[in-house]
């Protein structure tokens, strides 16, 4: 009869330490799941990589007929739509960049002002 309580007590001595086990690798999946997330675009790194050639890297350059940022008076959602879409002679984003990349290119853009 002893024997058999003792055999129940490591049975469940290891049921809880499995249940324990198993909530703890459903945290760390949790945690890893919140970690896979992307960082934010870096909007100046983008900038540098696909606007320097026409945009110079003060956003003055103009070459190409690229506009200067300086005196520029678009929004944010214009400068959106410029990126996204090219104009003149701009290469169009849409198919390069995300949305997300797009939206930071646009809003570095703005510290040129």
């Amino acid at each position: 009869m002893k024997l058999l309580f003792t055999n129940k007590i490591v049975i469940f001595s290891l049921l809880v330490c499995c249940c324990f086990i198993l909530i703890k690798c459903g945290d760390d999946a949790e945690t890893a799941s919140k970690n896979l997330t992307p960082p934010p675009p870096d909007g100046q790194f983008i900038f540098k990589k696909f606007c320097t050639a026409c945009h110079g890297p003060d956003g003055k350059l103009g070459l190409n007929g690229a506009k200067d940022f300086s005196k520029s008076t678009l929004t944010i959602e214009e400068r959106i739509a410029v990126i996204s879409k090219g104009r003149n002679m701009m290469t169009p984003f849409q198919e390069i960049l995300t949305p997300r990349e797009i939206e930071a290119v646009a809003k570095y853009t703005q510290s040129f002002k």
